[in-house]
Protein backbone atom coordinates (compact mmCIF):
# COMPACT_ATOMS: atom_id res chain seq x y z
CA UNK A 1 0.00 0.00 0.00
CA UNK A 2 1.62 3.39 -0.80
CA UNK A 3 1.33 6.42 1.54
CA UNK A 4 -1.40 8.43 0.04
CA UNK A 5 -4.55 9.59 1.40
CA UNK A 6 -7.87 10.34 -0.67
CA UNK A 7 -10.38 12.42 1.49
CA UNK A 8 -13.57 12.52 -0.61
CA UNK A 9 -15.40 15.09 1.42
CA UNK A 10 -18.90 15.81 2.07
CA UNK A 11 -18.25 19.31 2.85
CA UNK A 12 -14.93 21.65 3.05
CA UNK A 13 -13.84 21.06 6.78
CA UNK A 14 -14.85 24.35 9.37
CA UNK A 15 -13.29 23.26 12.26
CA UNK A 16 -14.14 26.58 13.61
CA UNK A 17 -17.58 25.74 12.61
CA UNK A 18 -18.46 22.25 13.52
CA UNK A 19 -17.29 19.63 15.22
CA UNK A 20 -17.49 17.69 12.21
CA UNK A 21 -14.89 20.19 10.81
CA UNK A 22 -12.60 19.70 13.63
CA UNK A 23 -12.80 15.81 13.67
CA UNK A 24 -11.79 16.24 9.72
CA UNK A 25 -8.65 18.40 11.09
CA UNK A 26 -7.74 15.94 13.32
CA UNK A 27 -7.96 12.90 10.72
CA UNK A 28 -6.01 14.77 8.59
CA UNK A 29 -3.48 15.86 10.80
CA UNK A 30 -3.21 11.62 11.43
CA UNK A 31 -2.33 11.07 8.35
CA UNK A 32 0.20 14.43 7.90
CA UNK A 33 1.93 13.37 10.83
CA UNK A 34 2.25 9.69 9.52
CA UNK A 35 3.96 10.84 6.55
CA UNK A 36 0.94 10.27 3.82
CA UNK A 37 0.65 12.62 0.87
CA UNK A 38 -3.20 14.14 1.63
CA UNK A 39 -5.06 15.38 -0.72
CA UNK A 40 -8.91 16.63 -0.25
CA UNK A 41 -11.83 15.84 -2.77
CA UNK A 42 -15.10 17.37 -2.40
CA UNK A 43 -18.04 18.55 -4.94
CA UNK A 44 -18.89 21.21 -2.06
CA UNK A 45 -18.14 24.89 -2.96
CA UNK A 46 -15.48 26.49 -0.63
CA UNK A 47 -16.84 28.79 1.66
CA UNK A 48 -15.69 32.15 3.39
CA UNK A 49 -15.11 29.99 6.35
CA UNK A 50 -13.48 27.06 5.18
CA UNK A 51 -10.44 26.14 6.59
CA UNK A 52 -7.55 26.91 4.00
CA UNK A 53 -5.84 22.80 3.21
CA UNK A 54 -3.39 24.57 0.66
CA UNK A 55 -1.26 25.99 3.76
CA UNK A 56 -0.53 23.12 5.24
CA UNK A 57 0.27 20.82 2.12
CA UNK A 58 -2.90 19.60 1.16
CA UNK A 59 -4.06 18.83 -2.51
CA UNK A 60 -7.28 20.10 -3.20
CA UNK A 61 -9.46 18.41 -5.97
CA UNK A 62 -12.84 19.70 -7.08
CA UNK A 63 -14.90 16.59 -8.29
CA UNK A 64 -18.52 16.34 -9.44
CA UNK A 65 -21.12 13.43 -8.41
CA UNK A 66 -22.25 11.64 -11.32
CA UNK A 67 -19.07 12.50 -13.69
CA UNK A 68 -16.70 9.94 -14.74
CA UNK A 69 -13.77 12.37 -14.75
CA UNK A 70 -13.15 11.53 -11.59
CA UNK A 71 -12.51 7.80 -12.77
CA UNK A 72 -9.26 9.47 -14.23
CA UNK A 73 -8.56 11.63 -11.29
CA UNK A 74 -8.70 8.61 -8.97
CA UNK A 75 -6.43 6.10 -11.46
CA UNK A 76 -3.99 9.19 -11.71
CA UNK A 77 -3.33 9.77 -7.65
CA UNK A 78 -4.20 5.81 -7.43
CA UNK A 79 -4.41 6.48 -3.03
CA UNK A 80 -3.66 3.59 -1.15
CA UNK A 81 -6.34 4.57 1.75
CA UNK A 82 -9.49 6.39 0.46
CA UNK A 83 -11.83 7.71 3.20
CA UNK A 84 -15.53 8.68 2.48
CA UNK A 85 -17.14 11.61 4.78
CA UNK A 86 -20.13 10.12 5.72
CA UNK A 87 -21.96 7.89 3.87
CA UNK A 88 -23.47 10.21 1.21
CA UNK A 89 -19.91 9.72 -0.45
CA UNK A 90 -19.55 6.54 -0.04
CA UNK A 91 -22.81 6.13 -1.55
CA UNK A 92 -21.79 8.18 -4.50
CA UNK A 93 -18.22 7.29 -4.99
CA UNK A 94 -17.79 4.54 -3.88
CA UNK A 95 -18.30 2.18 -6.28
CA UNK A 96 -16.17 4.06 -8.62
CA UNK A 97 -13.39 3.27 -6.28
CA UNK A 98 -13.56 -0.21 -6.26
CA UNK A 99 -13.61 -0.40 -9.96
CA UNK A 100 -10.58 2.11 -10.94
CA UNK A 101 -8.74 1.42 -7.09
CA UNK A 102 -9.65 -1.58 -5.79
CA UNK A 103 -6.38 -1.70 -3.80
CA UNK A 104 -7.23 1.31 -1.46
CA UNK A 105 -8.07 0.65 1.93
CA UNK A 106 -11.64 1.90 1.92
CA UNK A 107 -12.72 3.55 5.61
CA UNK A 108 -16.17 5.22 6.29
CA UNK A 109 -15.89 8.17 8.40
CA UNK A 110 -19.31 8.66 9.86
CA UNK A 111 -19.15 11.64 12.33
CA UNK A 112 -22.61 10.20 13.84
CA UNK A 113 -25.15 7.95 12.73
CA UNK A 114 -27.10 10.27 10.54
CA UNK A 115 -30.03 7.87 11.03
CA UNK A 116 -30.17 7.61 14.23
CA UNK A 117 -30.14 11.19 15.01
CA UNK A 118 -33.19 11.65 12.77
CA UNK A 119 -35.22 8.76 14.17
CA UNK A 120 -34.89 10.85 17.62
CA UNK A 121 -35.82 14.04 15.63
CA UNK A 122 -39.09 12.22 15.17
CA UNK A 123 -39.28 10.81 18.40
CA UNK A 124 -39.32 14.51 19.94
CA UNK A 125 -41.71 16.03 17.26
CA UNK A 126 -44.19 13.28 17.48
CA UNK A 127 -43.39 12.37 13.87
CA UNK A 128 -41.95 9.19 13.48
CA UNK A 129 -41.66 8.24 9.56
CA UNK A 130 -40.35 4.91 7.58
CA UNK A 131 -37.65 7.04 6.21
CA UNK A 132 -35.63 6.79 8.68
CA UNK A 133 -35.41 2.83 8.22
CA UNK A 134 -34.76 3.28 4.60
CA UNK A 135 -32.10 5.87 5.62
CA UNK A 136 -30.71 3.23 8.56
CA UNK A 137 -30.52 0.89 5.83
CA UNK A 138 -28.70 3.03 3.53
CA UNK A 139 -26.32 3.66 6.45
CA UNK A 140 -25.44 -0.28 6.98
CA UNK A 141 -24.99 -0.86 3.29
CA UNK A 142 -21.82 1.59 3.28
CA UNK A 143 -20.78 0.48 6.24
CA UNK A 144 -20.69 -3.28 4.82
CA UNK A 145 -19.39 -2.22 1.39
CA UNK A 146 -16.32 -0.46 3.02
CA UNK A 147 -12.79 -2.01 4.95
CA UNK A 148 -13.62 -0.29 8.08
CA UNK A 149 -16.19 2.34 9.74
CA UNK A 150 -14.50 5.31 12.13
CA UNK A 151 -17.49 5.15 14.91
CA UNK A 152 -16.73 8.20 17.37
CA UNK A 153 -19.20 7.09 19.92
CA UNK A 154 -18.97 3.63 21.96
CA UNK A 155 -22.70 4.08 22.18
CA UNK A 156 -23.16 4.23 18.32
CA UNK A 157 -20.35 1.17 18.42
CA UNK A 158 -22.65 -1.32 20.20
CA UNK A 159 -25.57 -0.19 18.82
CA UNK A 160 -24.07 -1.00 15.56
CA UNK A 161 -22.69 -4.44 16.72
CA UNK A 162 -26.47 -5.08 18.30
CA UNK A 163 -27.66 -4.36 14.58
CA UNK A 164 -25.62 -7.38 13.62
CA UNK A 165 -22.30 -5.36 11.84
CA UNK A 166 -19.51 -7.80 12.89
CA UNK A 167 -16.63 -5.99 15.13
CA UNK A 168 -14.15 -6.29 12.50
CA UNK A 169 -15.63 -3.76 10.35
CA UNK A 170 -15.51 -1.26 13.20
CA UNK A 171 -13.01 1.03 14.63
CA UNK A 172 -13.87 3.42 17.64
CA UNK A 173 -11.87 6.33 17.11
CA UNK A 174 -13.26 9.48 19.03
CA UNK A 175 -11.79 12.55 19.22
CA UNK A 176 -8.21 12.58 19.79
CA UNK A 177 -7.20 15.57 22.46
CA UNK A 178 -4.42 17.08 24.06
CA UNK A 179 -4.46 17.22 27.61
CA UNK A 180 -4.90 20.75 29.08
CA UNK A 181 -2.87 22.49 31.36
CA UNK A 182 -5.13 23.33 34.72
CA UNK A 183 -2.85 25.95 35.87
CA UNK A 184 -3.49 27.55 32.43
CA UNK A 185 -7.16 27.56 32.74
CA UNK A 186 -9.14 30.67 34.03
CA UNK A 187 -10.01 30.25 37.50
CA UNK A 188 -13.86 30.05 38.73
CA UNK A 189 -13.35 33.64 40.10
CA UNK A 190 -12.09 35.25 36.61
CA UNK A 191 -15.40 33.38 35.18
CA UNK A 192 -18.82 35.22 34.30
CA UNK A 193 -21.83 34.40 33.12
CA UNK A 194 -23.37 30.98 31.12
CA UNK A 195 -22.74 29.58 27.72
CA UNK A 196 -23.36 27.02 24.99
CA UNK A 197 -22.20 26.76 20.84
CA UNK A 198 -22.68 24.82 18.11
CA UNK A 199 -23.69 25.77 14.47
CA UNK A 200 -27.21 26.43 13.93
CA UNK A 201 -27.07 24.16 10.18
CA UNK A 202 -27.82 21.40 12.86
CA UNK A 203 -30.94 20.82 14.14
CA UNK A 204 -30.51 19.22 17.34
CA UNK A 205 -28.83 22.78 18.28
CA UNK A 206 -31.49 24.46 16.98
CA UNK A 207 -34.19 23.11 18.70
CA UNK A 208 -31.64 22.81 22.09
CA UNK A 209 -31.83 26.36 21.61
CA UNK A 210 -35.39 26.83 21.69
CA UNK A 211 -35.93 25.03 24.12
CA UNK A 212 -33.56 25.92 26.47
CA UNK A 213 -34.68 29.42 25.70
CA UNK A 214 -38.79 28.24 26.88
CA UNK A 215 -38.23 25.80 29.95
CA UNK A 216 -34.87 26.29 31.47
CA UNK A 217 -33.12 29.72 31.14
CA UNK A 218 -36.23 31.17 32.83
CA UNK A 219 -35.71 29.16 36.03
CA UNK A 220 -32.12 29.94 35.83
CA UNK A 221 -32.81 33.45 35.58
CA UNK A 222 -35.19 33.42 38.77
CA UNK A 223 -32.24 32.29 41.00
CA UNK A 224 -29.22 34.26 38.93
CA UNK A 225 -30.89 37.82 37.86
CA UNK A 226 -27.55 39.09 36.86
CA UNK A 227 -26.05 35.99 34.96
CA UNK A 228 -26.98 36.18 31.41
CA UNK A 229 -26.92 32.89 28.60
CA UNK A 230 -24.33 33.50 25.90
CA UNK A 231 -25.27 31.46 22.30
CA UNK A 232 -22.51 30.86 20.21
CA UNK A 233 -22.89 29.60 17.03
CA UNK A 234 -22.04 29.64 12.93
CA UNK A 235 -24.32 30.45 10.40
CA UNK A 236 -27.56 31.95 12.43
CA UNK A 237 -30.44 32.72 11.05
CA UNK A 238 -32.87 35.80 11.41
CA UNK A 239 -34.99 33.68 13.53
CA UNK A 240 -32.48 32.71 15.64
CA UNK A 241 -31.30 36.12 15.98
CA UNK A 242 -34.27 37.24 17.27
CA UNK A 243 -34.37 34.94 20.40
CA UNK A 244 -32.21 37.42 21.98
CA UNK A 245 -33.72 39.37 24.99
CA UNK A 246 -31.50 41.42 26.61
CA UNK A 247 -34.23 41.59 29.20
CA UNK A 248 -34.09 38.09 30.11
CA UNK A 249 -29.88 37.94 29.77
CA UNK A 250 -30.28 35.34 26.63
CA UNK A 251 -28.20 36.93 23.46
CA UNK A 252 -27.22 35.21 20.38
CA UNK A 253 -23.95 35.87 19.69
CA UNK A 254 -23.52 34.41 16.45
CA UNK A 255 -19.90 33.12 15.10
CA UNK A 256 -17.17 32.63 17.72
CA UNK A 257 -13.86 33.09 16.14
CA UNK A 258 -12.18 31.59 19.44
CA UNK A 259 -14.23 28.75 21.12
CA UNK A 260 -11.23 28.19 23.22
CA UNK A 261 -11.52 31.89 24.39
CA UNK A 262 -15.33 32.07 24.67
CA UNK A 263 -15.40 28.62 26.51
CA UNK A 264 -12.62 29.30 28.92
CA UNK A 265 -14.45 32.68 30.10
CA UNK A 266 -17.81 31.07 31.08
CA UNK A 267 -18.44 29.52 34.23
CA UNK A 268 -20.98 26.91 33.22
CA UNK A 269 -21.60 25.08 30.15
CA UNK A 270 -25.31 24.84 29.43
CA UNK A 271 -27.19 22.62 26.68
CA UNK A 272 -30.32 21.08 26.79
CA UNK A 273 -29.90 18.40 23.84
CA UNK A 274 -33.41 16.64 23.51
CA UNK A 275 -31.65 14.55 20.07
CA UNK A 276 -28.53 13.93 18.21
CA UNK A 277 -25.70 11.50 18.04
CA UNK A 278 -22.14 10.70 17.68
CA UNK A 279 -20.07 13.08 20.49
CA UNK A 280 -21.01 16.58 21.14
CA UNK A 281 -17.98 18.67 20.76
CA UNK A 282 -19.23 21.37 22.64
CA UNK A 283 -18.42 19.09 25.34
CA UNK A 284 -15.18 18.17 24.63
CA UNK A 285 -14.21 22.32 24.10
CA UNK A 286 -15.89 22.72 27.65
CA UNK A 287 -13.42 19.54 29.08
CA UNK A 288 -10.54 21.19 27.28
CA UNK A 289 -11.05 24.94 28.71
CA UNK A 290 -12.08 23.25 32.18
CA UNK A 291 -15.56 24.55 31.88
CA UNK A 292 -18.28 22.20 33.87
CA UNK A 293 -21.48 21.38 31.58
CA UNK A 294 -24.63 20.58 32.39
CA UNK A 295 -26.81 18.48 29.67
CA UNK A 296 -28.81 16.07 28.98
CA UNK A 297 -29.04 11.99 28.58
CA UNK A 298 -28.69 12.36 24.55
CA UNK A 299 -26.34 15.57 25.47
CA UNK A 300 -23.64 13.05 27.35
CA UNK A 301 -23.98 9.75 25.37
CA UNK A 302 -20.87 8.31 24.31
CA UNK A 303 -18.96 9.81 26.87
CA UNK A 304 -18.75 9.27 31.27
CA UNK A 305 -21.86 9.35 32.78
CA UNK A 306 -22.91 9.96 36.20
CA UNK A 307 -20.30 10.65 38.91
CA UNK A 308 -17.91 10.75 35.91
CA UNK A 309 -19.54 13.20 34.17
CA UNK A 310 -17.77 16.58 34.54
CA UNK A 311 -21.11 18.42 35.38
CA UNK A 312 -24.26 17.45 35.84
CA UNK A 313 -26.78 15.41 33.78
CA UNK A 314 -31.01 15.51 34.04
CA UNK A 315 -33.31 15.27 31.60
CA UNK A 316 -35.89 17.39 33.84
CA UNK A 317 -36.04 21.18 33.26
CA UNK A 318 -36.23 21.89 36.71
CA UNK A 319 -33.33 20.00 37.92
CA UNK A 320 -30.96 21.35 34.85
CA UNK A 321 -31.78 24.58 36.25
CA UNK A 322 -30.80 23.68 39.78
CA UNK A 323 -27.62 21.85 39.04
CA UNK A 324 -26.49 24.89 36.59
CA UNK A 325 -27.27 27.28 39.63
CA UNK A 326 -25.73 25.13 41.80
CA UNK A 327 -22.32 25.18 39.89
CA UNK A 328 -22.47 28.04 39.32
CA UNK A 329 -22.86 29.32 42.58
CA UNK A 330 -20.37 26.55 44.64
CA UNK A 331 -16.86 27.11 44.32
CA UNK A 332 -15.68 23.54 45.55
CA UNK A 333 -18.20 21.85 43.51
CA UNK A 334 -17.09 23.65 39.82
CA UNK A 335 -13.79 23.16 40.82
CA UNK A 336 -14.37 19.52 41.61
CA UNK A 337 -16.33 18.98 38.46
CA UNK A 338 -13.88 20.93 36.33
CA UNK A 339 -10.98 18.70 37.71
CA UNK A 340 -13.10 15.37 36.18
CA UNK A 341 -13.38 16.60 32.84
CA UNK A 342 -9.39 16.82 32.84
CA UNK A 343 -9.09 13.48 33.83
CA UNK A 344 -11.96 12.42 31.33
CA UNK A 345 -10.03 14.37 28.64
CA UNK A 346 -6.74 12.65 29.46
CA UNK A 347 -8.19 8.96 29.93
CA UNK A 348 -11.07 8.79 27.50
CA UNK A 349 -9.65 10.93 24.80
CA UNK A 350 -6.17 10.78 24.58
CA UNK A 351 -4.34 11.85 21.32
CA UNK A 352 -1.19 10.06 21.82
CA UNK A 353 -2.91 6.74 22.67
CA UNK A 354 -6.01 6.69 20.18
CA UNK A 355 -3.37 7.77 17.23
CA UNK A 356 -1.26 4.84 18.54
CA UNK A 357 -4.50 2.16 17.91
CA UNK A 358 -5.20 3.75 14.73
CA UNK A 359 -1.51 3.32 13.22
CA UNK A 360 -1.83 -0.16 14.71
CA UNK A 361 -5.17 -1.15 12.87
CA UNK A 362 -4.40 0.29 9.14
CA UNK A 363 -1.05 -1.54 9.38
CA UNK A 364 -2.86 -4.96 10.23
CA UNK A 365 -5.34 -3.96 7.73
CA UNK A 366 -3.15 -3.60 5.17
CA UNK A 367 -1.42 -6.69 5.80
CA UNK A 368 -4.32 -8.79 6.16
CA UNK A 369 -6.50 -7.04 3.64
CA UNK A 370 -7.71 -9.84 1.21
CA UNK A 371 -8.46 -12.45 4.47
CA UNK A 372 -10.34 -9.12 6.08
CA UNK A 373 -12.49 -8.99 2.59
CA UNK A 374 -13.13 -12.47 2.34
CA UNK A 375 -15.18 -12.91 5.94
CA UNK A 376 -17.47 -9.40 5.03
CA UNK A 377 -19.71 -12.10 2.98
CA UNK A 378 -22.66 -8.91 2.83
CA UNK A 379 -20.47 -6.29 2.09
CA UNK A 380 -18.80 -8.73 -1.26
CA UNK A 381 -22.66 -9.35 -1.98
CA UNK A 382 -23.33 -5.86 -1.37
CA UNK A 383 -20.41 -5.01 -3.89
CA UNK A 384 -21.80 -7.37 -6.75
CA UNK A 385 -23.01 -5.72 -10.21
CA UNK A 386 -26.65 -6.28 -9.92
CA UNK A 387 -26.70 -5.06 -6.42
CA UNK A 388 -25.00 -1.51 -6.87
CA UNK A 389 -27.93 0.56 -8.26
CA UNK A 390 -26.32 3.58 -7.15
CA UNK A 391 -23.55 2.51 -9.66
CA UNK A 392 -26.08 2.17 -12.71
CA UNK A 393 -28.44 5.32 -11.43
CA UNK A 394 -25.07 7.34 -11.18
CA UNK A 395 -24.04 6.44 -14.87
CA UNK A 396 -27.76 6.89 -16.05
CA UNK A 397 -27.76 10.68 -15.01
CA UNK A 398 -24.36 10.88 -16.33
CA UNK A 399 -25.53 10.05 -20.00
CA UNK A 400 -29.21 11.58 -18.84
CA UNK A 401 -26.53 14.52 -18.27
CA UNK A 402 -24.74 14.59 -21.70
CA UNK A 403 -27.79 14.26 -23.96
CA UNK A 404 -29.22 17.34 -21.95
CA UNK A 405 -25.69 19.60 -22.75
Amino acid sequence: MNNKLLIIGHVWPEPKSSAAGRRMMQLIEFFKVSQYEVCFATPCAKKEHSYPLEKINIAVQTIEVNNSLFNEFIQKFNPGVVIFDRYMMEEQFGWRVQDYCPKAITLLNTEDLHSLRRKRKSIVAGKPSSKNEELELRELASIYRCDLSLIISKFEMNYLKEKGIQEDLLFYLPFMEDTPNQKSIPKYEDRIHMVTIGSFLHDPNVDGIRYLKENIWPLVRKKLPEVEMHIYGSYPTSKIEQLTNLNEGFIIKGRADDVSNVMSKARVCLSPLRFGAGLKGKFIDAMRMGTPSVTTQIGSEGMPQGENWPGFISDSPNEMANKAVLLYNEKEVWRAKQSIGIHVLSTEFSKDEYQQKFKEKLFSLKANLAKHRSKNTIGNILKLNNLRSTKFMSKWIEEKNKHAD
